[in-house]
């Protein structure tokens, strides 16, 4: 297997067709991660949570951290790890723009706001109080792609992962 850095575009390009990751972030030197639903839009994240553990630690810490990837098989895959700042869009005239955008963006993706509420507390009113709509502002991206090594590939699988003879 062959492992190369993905250029910005590509990492990019990956953030927009995907929309689901997993949010890390962390309180008091406790880490804590979160599969999340985003929508992408150069230079941030938006997303929706409701009160809890990820929003209260990131309130407190907003540096956070967004992964993603892509799986097609062990030798093809891609990961994109973002390093960003958390800014939540209170439901207040200030931010009703960017949060009526954020949830536009949003409800683009299927099941946007399933892992942030139980199914059926939400569907029927997003702006309850308990609806939080959030933005990663994106400090830094990188991102690694795997591909099939040629030698790998004509010779069968390595070594590492031959079975063992008994």
């Amino acid at each position: 297997m062959l492992i190369s850095e993905m250029s910005g575009e590509e990492c990019r390009d990956l953030l927009s067709r995907l929309g689901f990751g997993r949010l890390a972030c962390a309180h008091q030197n406790r880490p804590y991660i979160v599969p999340i639903y985003f929508a992408y839009e150069p230079d941030h994240l938006y997303g929706f949570a409701t009160l809890g553990r990820k929003v209260e630690w990131m309130r407190s810490n907003p540096q956070v951290c967004v992964e993603v990837d892509e799986v097609l098989s062990h030798f093809r895959w891609s990961s994109v790890v973002v390093l960003g700042r958390y800014e939540e869009l209170p439901d207040t005239p200030q931010y009703s723009a960017v949060r009526l955008q954020a949830q536009l963006r949003l409800e683009k993706r299927a099941l946007w706001w399933q892992t942030a509420y139980a199914v059926g507390q939400v569907r029927s009113d997003p702006h309850s109080s308990n609806a939080i709509f959030y933005c990663i502002h994106i400090e830094e991206i990188s991102g690694r792609r795997a591909t099939a090594d040629p030698v790998e590939s004509a010779v069968g699988l390595s070594r590492a992962e031959r079975p063992a003879r008994e």
